[in-house]
């Protein structure tokens, strides 16, 4: 089978590393792709936001499966574009699409679901966001609505900082239009979790937990990235807490969004929090988390692409998913000055070194090739990713992968997975 990845971020380099394994591939295209997707498949100079250029390549190459990574394409729907031309897409209709792409309607659909989650108020003018942040005492979480890469939440302990902040997100337009709009929600306390399903609109296939760490310092501390590591699974989510999520969560809303006639197929991520009165869902992904998707793919025994067709198909049920029982640990690589202005251009040298390492794959994020040199092109450069037989072990593997590798500027937080190899002693 042809089949077209759109992305070109980790996230994407992980899926191409996984589907190139499978039995059912015949040619793996990636739009736009990255030197790491190159190993796998062929690049082809298609942004992923320039929907029209990749139905038209859909269509032109006999594409028997698009596998769309990033959100923006799926909240312009591309998805609809493809299947409209008779092309299999894996992913959430432009519709469904909004459970990320519009926090507003992801906190109304939470409501009618009755899924536990912060209390919160949306906000289109700044002075009554102003004057509804200035009436409370407690800390507050301001969320762009719209989509902001990963960097639209700002947590603030106090009143005074979420003023500041819903002013840089409406009035200073930090984050663009994503920022038209704002939630406001109350800060929750515990620890966060990573659950990521399989959904194919009837059945729900949960796959391994995870746990991403989005503020760039050690401790959690600084601003929000998109992801400076994740482990596999999370020691946080037990067997009976995955149930009660599948239960109290995941169904009931993709009931609600079939009840809704926004049906959802694809993978639906929930960014959990594990409070003292049980999970809640701090947000809503429609696609592969990033950089979840590198150690939950690394720990992922089955056919990716079975599964991704199961779903277009409306088959998942048939599917049963085989995992290793290792635990997985990716560690970010960034660019010096990361979330905020970084220089591009610096050469990466190491990667071969780090990879002869048992069980290391160093997925590429933000590199590029110039004048026959890898060499940084994002903020986010690599997601050094490992497998060991312990969290510990593979942490420890993941670092030393990363110690291997050298470029300008590089910055990694160094506690990736603390918090699980201190609960699980």
């Amino acid at each position: 089978m042809r089949v077209l990845l759109v992305g070109n971020g980790g996230r994407e380099h992980a899926i191409a590393w996984k589907l190139k394994q499978s039995k059912e591939l015949t040619k793996l295209y990636i739009a736009p792709g990255n030197p790491g997707t190159a190993q796998y498949g062929e690049n082809v100079a298609i942004k992923a936001e320039d929907v029209n250029g990749l139905v038209k390549f859909a269509k032109e190459n006999k594409i028997g499966l698009a596998l769309i990574g990033p959100e923006d394409p799926l909240a312009e729907g591309v998805v609809d574009m493809l299947e409209a031309e008779g092309v299999k897409a894996f992913g959430p209709s432009r519709a469904a699409a909004q459970l990320e792409a519009d926090k507003a309607f992801s906190k109304q659909i939470m409501r009618s679901s009755a899924v536990s989650t912060a209390e919160g108020r949306t906000f289109t003018r700044f002075a009554d966001a102003k004057a509804y942040i200035a009436s409370r005492d407690e800390p507050v979480v301001v969320k762009a609505a719209g989509l902001a890469k990963g960097k639209g939440v700002m947590v603030c302990n106090e009143p005074s900082d979420g003023i500041l902040a819903a002013e840089k997100i409406m009035v200073n337009k930090i984050f663009g239009p994503a920022g038209d709009k704002i939630v406001v929600e109350d800060k929750l306390i515990g620890e966060e979790a990573s659950i990521l399903a399989f959904v194919d609109g009837r059945s729900i296939y949960v796959m391994e937990s995870s746990q991403d760490h989005k503020p760039i310092g050690d401790g959690d501390t600084g601003p929000n990235t998109g992801g400076m590591g994740a482990y596999s699974p999370a020691p946080v989510v037990t067997d009976e807490m995955m149930s009660q999520i599948e239960r109290e969560i995941l169904v009931p809303v993709v009931d609600c969004m079939n009840r809704n006639e926004t049906p959802y197929k694809g993978v639906l991520y929930a960014g959990i929090m594990v409070t003292a009165g049980g999970p809640r869902v701090l947000e809503f992904n429609v696609r592969f988390g990033d950089p979840e998707t590198q150690p939950i793919l690394m720990r992922l025994k089955s056919d990716l692409l079975e599964v991704c067709l199961a779903i277009c198909e409306q088959k998942l049920e048939d599917i049963t998913l085989e995992w290793d029982e290792r635990p997985a640990v990716c560690v970010v690589m960034a660019s010096g000055g990361y979330p905020g202005n970084y220089e591009k251009g610096k050469v990466i040298t190491g990667i071969e070194k780090a990879e002869k390492l048992d069980n290391v794959v160093a997925f590429h994020a933000g590199t590029a090739m110039k004048d026959d040199k890898l060499v940084t092109a994002g903020g986010r450069v690599l997601g050094v990713t490992a497998l060991g037989d312990t969290i510990a072990a593979a942490r420890a593997r993941a670092y030393e992968a990363v110690d291997k590798i050298n470029f300008e500027g590089a910055y990694c937080r160094r506690d990736i997975a603390d918090k699980a190899i201190k609960s699980s002693r």
